[in-house]
């Protein structure tokens, strides 16, 4: 009976040895910093975006969140680096629709799927593009500006940023679309279009709000149209491309959170739901505003139809044209 006894006791140590403690089964996320890659160079409109983000996310999960900028290839780099990162929670991606929509087309080998390789999050926010001039350019309006491009074919230059961008991609659209033969002239960032679309040493430019709300506004810059199928609120005399002669034409930046692919679905829910919080807040709300974009929240089922819709669009022009880059 001893034995017995004996016997049944060193089972029921051996089982409890093998049973998880209580609370062990599964740790509490976050239990240590999460890094947000954002695949751009700091200082330009992803990177504001991302450190609002960073910012209200840290207050929110109780841990922080720590940019890290990825630059690059049009933020190739940074997305494909997030692609093949673990997907435990612990590194996200700030995503727009140049790296989501565009690239995984544009560029021969990105690196990266945006449907296989990521677990979307939310959206966080919309902005236009802009088809903006110098105050002295000629045309004044998108009429006049495809006029003057079929006046003279060829000798019509468009600044945008970087191929693989939303802005390029505008520039391209507004080509197909008007039938014009322009040139367009690619410069590294919004910030040096901007600068050189002041200084005068290019008249057009399709470019995105932010970095020249401020110089509209002073009267240093002159806003044609805005690439978006409704007026802007920051903007509201200004009128859209599709108003102009152009119906249904629209190029709209937006941005999003995602992370890599397998990362838990109990993870990918708590950061939705963050991220929709902060979103709501005034102060954020305000700031998108001002900055000529429209807030969104969405769930990861919405965000991954917005990508499924534009990844379409965009994939079927650049195939049409024959578009690539290595």
């Amino acid at each position: 009976m001893l034995a017995k006894r004996a016997l049944q006791a060193a089972m029921a140590v051996t089982l409890s040895a093998l049973l998880p403690a209580p609370g062990a089964a599964q740790e509490k996320y976050p239990s240590r910093p999460i890094t947000l890659i954002v695949p751009f160079p700091a200082g330009g409109g992803v990177d504001a975006m991302g450190r609002i983000v960073a910012d209200k996310l840290t207050a929110a999960l109780g841990q922080q969140v720590v940019v890290d900028n990825k630059g690059g290839a049009a933020g190739v780099i940074g997305t494909r680096l997030a692609a093949k990162a673990p997907g435990d929670g612990y590194t996200i991606v700030m995503a727009t629709s140049g790296t989501t929509l565009i690239n995984p087309t544009l560029y021969a080998n990105p690196g990266y799927d945006p449907r296989k390789d990521f677990a979307p999050i939310g959206l966080i926010a919309s902005t236009p593009i802009v088809l903006m001039a110098h105050p002295s350019a000629p045309a004044k309006s998108v009429a006049q500006l495809i006029a003057l491009a079929k006046a003279q074919p060829g000798k019509l230059d468009l600044g945008t940023p970087p191929p693989g961008t939303e802005n390029y991609m505008a520039a391209v659209l507004f080509k197909a679309t008007a039938e014009i033969d322009a040139t367009i002239v690619p410069y590294k960032g919004t910030g040096p279009l901007t600068t050189d679309l002041i200084g005068g040493h290019i008249q057009y430019a399709f470019n995105t709000l932010p970095p020249a709300i401020g110089n509209l506004q002073a009267g240093q810059l002159r806003a044609i149209a805005v690439a978006a199928l409704s007026r802007v609120s920051i903007l509201p005399d200004v009128p859209t491309v599709a108003e102009s002669g152009l119906p249904g034409f629209d190029a709209v930046v937006y941005y999003g959170l995602m992370a890599p692919a397998g990362t838990p679905k109990d993870i990918v829910a708590r950061l939705n739901r963050e991220l929709n919080a902060l979103v709501s807040l005034p102060e954020i709300r305000a700031r998108i505003v001002a900055d000529g974009g429209e807030p969104l929240s969405s769930s990861p089922e919405e965000y991954a139809a917005n990508i499924d819709r534009g990844e379409a669009k965009w994939s079927a022009l650049i195939k049409r044209l024959g578009l690539k880059v290595e």
